[in-house]
């Protein structure tokens, strides 16, 4: 059998990048920053609205832990953390000598659950800990639950950092991912819904945190004839070339996402009426979500043994790339010593769910391949 890869996420490229990359060429703008850096940036900035500052780095995590700096984050200092998530989101907090605090996730947008984090801020405060920041995460492209989270990051006074990697063009009540928080974070990494080949971007409010940003991402070299440091700085900055590349993707990202919303709701159409499986959706009309990936739980007790594991290597054998969903943060080994509030929501849902293909790329051809290929198994457990 020699069937074409089915990849979970693949970049696309859409043809424009190279005109952008032949203009930075021929200005010789290869390095870090310059002109084409910052197009890049006001072509962000002009689709978020807002009055979003942004300032492009190498990569979401750069920006994250940019973000952390920026909102006064010290070595000692607390930072709670959602644990449903990549563990990009909590590496910088580590990097910085803080420590993680994580809390469980709600079953509505599997993000932050908002009572678990009053919780946790209340007992962090009794041991005379009060969390410095909260990082929320917009998971597989849902937005968080803005308005209850950051009505309890308010009443303690303690900043949000929104962790939109994964949710460009997602809207929560109309405003978009990234900045409902303090401080956004976006990647650009060659499996998001666009693509810089790598990099990532921090969304600011204001001008005076872009420059303190921009000065921490370029060695924060201090404004000097010669090479003078008075502080530490890190090699954060986007190259020009990764700026061309992100110029092209962005003209196509509508309709990147509408291919990202139109998998959701071919796989809401497979799985209808299938005992036990259900498609990962929007709550209500509150929430707009990319889609970035299209994930389901599998309840194995109802489809007699099927297990997202089960799942999972059966598609493989057809050359169909599936994943688990996120391993939580507070059950990693790297992680296992911090504290964690709540209940077994985040573990739960890693138990039982898959990430399933949802590349811009998946055409009819690759989607009738997976609806055969998942009829024969939903056959075979007795589940249709």
């Amino acid at each position: 059998m020699n069937l074409d890869r089915i990849f979970l996420s693949e970049s696309h490229p859409c043809g424009k990048e190279l005109h952008y990359v032949q203009q930075a060429l021929e200005a010789k703008a290869i390095t870090s920053g310059g002109n084409v850096v910052r197009d890049f940036e006001e072509d962000l900035e002009c689709y978020l609205g807002n009055n979003v500052i942004v300032n492009a780095t190498n990569s979401g995590t750069s920006a994250i832990h940019l973000g952390l700096l920026l909102l006064g984050v010290q070595p000692g200092d607390e930072v709670i953390c959602q644990s449903m998530t990549f563990s990009a989101s909590v590496n910088p907090i580590l990097y910085i000598g803080a420590s993680p605090v994580f809390v469980d996730s709600e079953l509505d947008t599997w993000n932050m659950c908002p009572i678990a984090l009053e919780e946790a801020i209340q007992d962090r405060i009794s041991k005379g800990k009060k969390p410095k920041c909260i990082i929320v995460v917009d998971l597989y492209g849902m937005p968080y639950q803005a308005d209850k989270i950051n009505e309890v990051a308010n009443k303690y006074g303690i900043a949000v950092l929104e962790d939109s990697a994964e949710a460009l063009g997602s809207r929560y009540k109309g405003v978009p991912c990234g900045t409902l928080g303090d401080i956004g974070v976006f990647s650009f990494n060659g499996n998001k819904i666009i693509t810089t080949s790598s990099g990532g971007a921090l969304l600011l409010s204001d001008a005076s945190q872009k420059e303190r940003a921009a000065f921490l991402a370029t060695q924060a070299r201090d404004a000097a004839p010669y090479y003078q440091h008075t502080e530490v700085g890190y090699n954060y900055a986007m190259s020009s070339i990764a700026a061309a590349v992100g110029r092209g993707q962005l003209e196509v990202l509508n309709s990147r996402i509408q291919s990202r919303r139109n998998n959701h709701s071919f796989y809401k159409e497979l799985f209808l009426g299938v005992k036990g499986i259900s498609v990962f959706t929007e709550p209500n009309a509150d929430f707009f979500s990319n889609y970035w990936l299209t994930t389901i739980l599998i309840d194995s007790e109802i489809t007699n043994g099927l297990t997202p594991e089960i799942f999972r290597l059966f598609l493989e054998e057809f050359n169909i790339e599936a994943r688990p969903l996120w391993k939580p943060m507070h059950l990693q080994p790297v992680f296992e010593k911090y504290p964690y509030y709540g209940g077994v929501i985040a573990a739960t849902l890693f138990e039982q769910g898959l990430c399933l293909p949802s590349s811009s790329t998946l055409g009819e051809e690759k989607k009738a391949r997976i609806k055969e290929k998942c009829m024969i198994l939903l056959d075979k457990y007795n589940c249709l």
